[in-house]
């Protein structure tokens, strides 16, 4: 079954409910995910989308390696 990742949900919210996603997204370039508080923090209000842009990562490598993954999305 394909997992489906909510672009429009926070950070936090994705990787409550696919604790996966957060090795996923560390290999993609955001490092601090996995630093202590900062998926509490910054994670609460940040999506992928806006991440994306400030890490300057382009959304299609990111929902590319998502879909090499399982994983489907939704915006």
């Amino acid at each position: 079954m394909t997992k489906i990742v909510d672009l429009t949900k926070t950070v936090y919210k994705l990787c409550t409910d696919n604790p996966e996603l957060i090795h996923i997204l560390k290999q993609l370039g955001f490092e601090h995910i996995t630093k202590p508080g900062m998926l509490q923090t910054a994670g609460r209000v940040m999506t992928i989308p806006n991440g994306a842009r400030m890490k300057g990562i382009h959304l299609d490598t990111i929902k590319n390696t998502l879909k090499q993954c399982g994983y489907t999305w939704k915006a």
